[in-house]
């Protein structure tokens, strides 16, 4: 084990938090109306007395981009907890289907499946995870039998008291960070370096974000609103919910 060099981390981070920016952007760019328009419930939007296109477009828009956003940041959260992990000891990404990192400590083997926050999985999810640890320890002892294997669900915040799981640890936050780097204080002196230029990033990801806002607000009232700008919701509702036929030739 390696004593933590916190330069490098922060030398990391400067380096690579533009790639988690630049998704933000490039997930705005792909996206179009008539996908979010057909994941969302229209009869909340009129339970909820929205009057107006843009209200419809900012429910849509914020809703796709809070949760692409935690998917996004939580794959660059995971390179990160595999660089740290790396520089202290030794470990790396694995190929193991389900498992994100492995890495020795003394005479065990750890193998770890990390998520961003501790609520990130159903009961189904689970059960998968589980399966997953179960196969990756009989793959790793098919070359090792003696292999003293620990499963580790990994969550980078957030808080779990009981961490033996049974077939698995589940470590969050400060507990998650100190098991991969041997710091406790870690969990904190990573937060000043993620702001590396958030401000000019942001910037530019507001700026794309208003552009699409205005875009989306024109496209929905030429299609679903009616002469006098009126939601027509009959004709949005159709579009979500209706039958679609299947071509003819």
């Amino acid at each position: 084990m390696k004593k933590l060099n916190l330069k490098i981390v922060s030398e990391y981070v400067e380096k690579n938090i533009g790639n988690f920016h630049s998704k933000r952007i490039s997930s705005l760019d792909t996206l179009s109306l008539s996908k979010v328009l057909k994941r969302k419930n229209p009869y909340l939007f009129k339970a909820k007395y929205v009057l107006t296109a843009e209200q419809i477009i900012k429910g849509l828009v914020d809703a796709h981009i809070s949760s692409n956003e935690e998917t996004i940041f939580g794959d660059w959260l995971e390179g990160l907890a595999i660089f740290i992990n790396e520089s202290v000891y030794g470990g790396w990404k694995s190929g193991i289907v389900g498992i994100d990192l492995e890495f020795n400590n003394e005479d065990r083997r750890y193998i770890v499946n990390i998520k961003s926050g501790p609520n990130w999985g159903n009961s189904s999810q689970i059960a998968k995870m589980i399966s997953d640890f179960k196969t990756a320890k009989r793959t790793l002892r098919t070359s090792n039998s003696g292999l003293n294997i620990i499963a580790v669900n990994g969550c980078c915040y957030g808080h779990n008291i009981h961490l033996d799981k049974g077939d698995y640890f589940k470590y969050c936050g400060q507990v998650f960070w100190e098991f991969i780097s041997g710091n406790p204080y870690l969990y904190t002196e990573i937060i000043e370096p993620l702001g590396y230029k958030a401000k000019e990033k942001n910037d530019e990801f507001i700026e794309s974000y208003s552009h699409m806002i205005n875009k989306f607000t024109r496209e929905f009232s030429t299609r679903f609103c009616d002469i006098n700008g009126a939601i027509d919701w009959e004709k949005l509702v159709i579009f979500n919910s209706g039958i679609v036929l299947p071509k003819t030739i």
